[in-house]
């Protein structure tokens, strides 16, 4: 039986793309001759019955899989900070002895401690999310840590060609990176007759406007200002909602105050979220960096078969999730009138956004599922 030690930054309760990997990698590999544990820090989150405490370390099992979560004292720079976490990590290699190691980069801290067992005999995975763009100072600062985990690694697993080709890292270790685009689970996104029912009577309430949505957390990155500036040029013939919240949000409704086609969800559950694909037209993608690696948001619009307008974004798998003139219309990036004329493109030639919206579910249904995504982690652990 292998044994997989899986680090990451956070777990469920805690939404984030990456967290979403980790689960979903981890469920890819229940059926195999493999025992798992994950181990990551505490950050307060709470869904229905389950609530995390940041101050708090706590050993659960979910699905015969052990999950560490290590209580943190604070954060810098967007990382957290433990006390507890070496010694979680010293028994982990020490007792479990784990065969593979699973690190999802970026994680500076852990990374550190992590370096310390690399005579250890265990495989590295290294699951290359993105680099770390905000903070410059501390991309300089973990150059030499990152050259080490990469010199170190087995494997590096990055999301899309885009994204190696575009990484001053990863384009130096070429022949260690295999791509595994990460998946959408449509068991999920299943619809019934009742979603359907609110879907279509969303659309009627609209009385044949073009309906826009995008969604995604309110940050920079994922570019929702410039999604309303273009918005700003069209008339009232458009309407686009906006799921999702953050701390730019309170800064987003008063760039949109004036315009009562823009229309802000807040947290939406994914009952919503599926009425609003369907209900859609058109799926609006807006992030304008590559810390935006992949999309999921992006892949879930196209898998309910909507044409997607996203930006340009140099080495980011955007655009290698959604083709220009393929399954959407890609803009320059930031360019905020040529996303509006994108928009009013795929609204006018309904024959083409039809087209478009095929190819999308096409696309995604071939390369984005689970079952992809099971095979090829199984055969990547297979191979080690």
């Amino acid at each position: 039986m292998k044994k997989i030690l899986h680090i990451s930054k956070y777990m469920y309760p805690f939404i984030g793309g990456v967290e979403l990997v980790v689960q979903t990698m981890a469920s890819a590999l229940t059926d195999e001759n493999i025992k798992q544990k994950i181990i990551c820090f505490n950050e307060n989150a709470s869904d229905n019955d389950i609530v995390c405490k940041r101050n708090a370390t706590t050993h659960e099992y979910v699905d015969d899989i052990e999950i560490i979560r290590c209580g943190c004292f604070g954060k810098f720079a967007s990382q957290s900070l433990s006390i507890a976490y070496h010694g979680e990590l010293k028994n982990l290699m020490e007792n479990f002895k784990p065969d593979i190691v699973i690190f999802h980069y970026p994680n500076p801290l852990v990374a550190t401690y992590l370096l310390q067992y690399k005579k250890y005999e265990f495989k590295l995975i290294l699951f290359w999310h993105f680099d770390i763009t905000k903070q410059k100072v501390l991309g300089k600062l973990f150059y030499n840590q990152n050259i080490s985990l990469l010199e170190r690694a087995n494997v590096i697993i990055s999301t899309s060609p885009n994204y190696v080709n575009g990484s001053p890292f990863l384009q130096r270790y070429k022949e260690k990176c295999v791509i595994i685009p990460v998946c959408i689970e449509d068991s999920s996104l299943e619809t019934t007759s009742e979603i359907i029912k609110k879907a279509n009577n969303l659309k009627k309430s609209l009385k044949n406007k073009t309906i826009c949505f995008g969604l995604g957390r309110h940050i920079p990155y994922k570019g929702f200002n410039y999604l309303i500036e273009a918005f700003k040029m069209l008339d009232d013939n458009f309407v686009l909602f906006i799921g999702g919240q953050g701390p730019l949000t309170k800064e987003l409704m008063q760039q949109a105050k004036n315009y009562s086609n823009i229309v802000f969800l807040g947290k939406i559950s994914n009952e919503e979220k599926i009425i609003h694909y369907l209900a859609c037209d058109i799926f609006c993608f807006s992030s304008v960096t590559k810390n935006e690696a992949f999309g999921l948001a992006l892949a879930e619009g196209m898998y309910f078969g909507k044409p997607a307008i996203t930006f340009n974004i140099p080495g980011s798998g955007v655009n290698y999730v959604s083709l220009d003139n393929v399954t959407g219309i890609e803009c320059p990036n930031g360019d905020v009138e040529a996303y509006a004329e994108a928009i009013k493109k795929l609204a006018s030639d309904k024959m083409l956004a039809s087209q478009y919206g095929e190819n999308a579910k096409m696309r995604v249904v071939k390369n984005f599922m689970f079952d992809k995504f099971k095979e090829r982690i199984v055969e990547l652990i297979s191979n080690l």
